[in-house]
């Protein structure tokens, strides 16, 4: 598994091949926002603001292990104004709502993914797809990262 980050902006993980890949990306996101100064957060829209990206992350890997044939990487870019969160896979099939059937576990994947964000798709990558998802950073972190 490699792991290549820097506090500037972007972070990269490697998960083709590792195991407990829900596990890692989430504390590999958790290092990240605390770097970005989304933890601790002061107020508690921040921390919710944090919560929501770790369940984005959770999301889009599981989606992966599911549907992708498992992630082959994670990748963090932010900005001041916005965190874009990516998930490759080896699957090039675009992703797909699925509708959820009562009494039966799952489905709501991308229900969630698209009420969490400002916006999400997909795009071919070599060999499979990335399927990216947006959300605004707090203001702490715009004004952090401002001040920089």
């Amino acid at each position: 598994m490699e792991e290549r980050g820097s506090p500037d902006r972007t972070w990269y993980l490697v998960l083709d091949g590792a195991t407990d890949v829900v596990t890692r990306a989430r504390d590999f996101t958790r290092t990240a926002l605390t770097a970005w100064h989304w933890l601790p957060a002061g107020q508690r829209e921040d921390q919710e603001a944090a919560e929501d990206v770790l369940l984005l992350v959770s999301e889009l890997v599981a989606n992966a292990c599911l549907h992708g044939g498992g992630p082959g990487a994670l990748l963090l870019d932010c900005t001041e104004e916005r965190l874009r969160i990516e998930v490759t896979d080896g699957n090039p099939a675009p992703p797909r709502p699925s509708v959820p059937r009562p009494g039966r576990p799952g489905g709501h994947g991308l229900l969630i993914v698209e009420r969490l964000s400002r916006g999400w798709g997909s795009q071919p990558w070599p060999g499979g797809k990335s399927v990216w998802v947006e959300v605004l950073c707090p203001s702490p972190v715009q004004r952090g990262r401002a001040g920089n």
